[in-house]
């Protein structure tokens, strides 16, 4: 049984930092393509960041420049370093792991942006 656990959210100041984190049980992320998903009430979840099994990342365009999608392998380990965060910002982020089609998601961690 696959299973993603993420980490890392709470409030933060517009302008602050913060880094979430996903752990992954029950299947290797090195030939999966991970990646991390927000979403606001009454909205659809929508990508914010992918790594592809060649570690390569791609970014949603608001989130250029501010947000690093990075995976370790060998901690089984992806994370998203989220910098000069905005009130936009404000959702709960959701990890999932791809693999040959196959669907993996975390329960989801709230990130607040506010004064």
């Amino acid at each position: 049984q696959v299973r993603l656990v993420e980490s890392g959210g709470g409030l933060v100041q517009p302008g602050g930092s913060l880094r979430l984190s996903c752990v992954v049980s029950g299947g290797a992320i090195s030939p999966a393509t991970m990646a991390w998903y927000r979403q606001t009430p009454g909205k659809r979840r929508v990508l914010v960041a992918t790594s592809g099994p060649d570690g390569l990342p791609n970014y949603e365009d608001s989130v250029k420049g501010r947000f690093t999608i990075s995976r370790d392998n060998a901690k089984n380990t992806v994370t998203l370093q989220m910098n000069n965060l905005k009130s936009e910002d404000t959702a709960v982020y959701y990890c999932l792991r791809r693999y040959w089609a196959r669907d993996y998601w975390g329960q989801g961690i709230q990130v607040t942006v506010s004064s």
